[in-house]
């Protein structure tokens, strides 16, 4: 009985703690990589948005500029 409870007192404890502690920083990081996955999607999306409205843009300045020469070229 004596060696079952030095085993289990010095082995398996210490273990089992490790083993519970190792557990729980690993919920945390899964938590944070997916808050970190979320904001990294919503930014991704608003720089596609902003990217595709300045595109937009520059081609309606350019259709402008088409304009602006086809009239002084009149």
């Amino acid at each position: 009985m004596d060696i079952l409870d030095a085993v289990m007192r010095w082995i398996v404890a210490p273990v089992a703690a490790f083993v519970w502690i190792l557990h729980q920083k690993t919920q945390t990081h899964a938590t944070d990589i997916a808050v970190l996955k979320a904001e990294h999607a919503s930014a991704k999306a608003s720089h596609d948005r902003e990217f595709k409205q300045m595109r937009e843009d520059m081609r309606s300045i350019l259709a402008k500029l088409d304009d602006i020469e086809k009239a002084l070229r009149k």
